[in-house]
């Protein structure tokens, strides 16, 4: 069985980089889950490539998330996509500038997209470029700051109300 996924990893990644060049970056294997690094300008056609070739058909997304890395001001994406036809799953990571924090969306390849997508945006402020709905979608409208990033401060620095002395400070 490990021999079938190292074989169907190497196909992804020779598939891949013949396609795309440098545009793949750096690719691991993490708890037997292949994870490839692409840059954000051609993520749509990526992905599109993955769903769309005849043998590798990742046909399914499993789901998308945010992150945030402070250390190197910036914001990432990741997608879990399941091929059922070779029951093979990959991880694809694309990383963006906090100060520019613009990816284009994937929901016209895979609508389920659209809710995860939203729920990136909602707490770490990642905006997809052509989203149909782009709108907070769990916090309120009125909400500037994005409670995922790292930055986000986990008290109310304008409470007066507690006793700080009873949690040792």
């Amino acid at each position: 069985m490990y021999s079938i996924n190292s074989d169907r990893n190497q196909l992804v990644i020779s598939k891949l980089s013949t396609r795309f060049g440098d545009a793949i970056g750096n690719h691991e294997l993490l708890l037997d889950m292949l994870c490839l690094s692409v840059q954000k300008e051609v993520i749509t056609s990526v992905m599109e490539y993955l769903r769309d070739d005849n043998e590798l058909q990742y046909n399914f997304l499993t789901t998308l998330c945010g992150m945030h890395y402070p250390e190197n001001d910036q914001l990432g994406v990741v997608y879990h996509l399941h091929s059922f036809m070779n029951n093979h799953r990959i991880r694809i990571k694309t990383v963006t500038a906090l100060s520019d924090p613009m990816i284009a969306t994937i929901t016209t390849l895979w609508p389920a997209a659209n809710w995860m997508e939203r729920e990136a945006y909602d707490f770490f402020g990642i905006q997809f470029t052509g989203h149909p709905n782009l709108k907070r979608i769990l916090n309120v409208d009125e909400m500037t700051d994005f409670p995922m990033r790292k930055d986000f401060p986990l008290e109310d620095q304008t409470r007066h109300d507690k006793d700080d002395s009873m949690f040792g400070r």
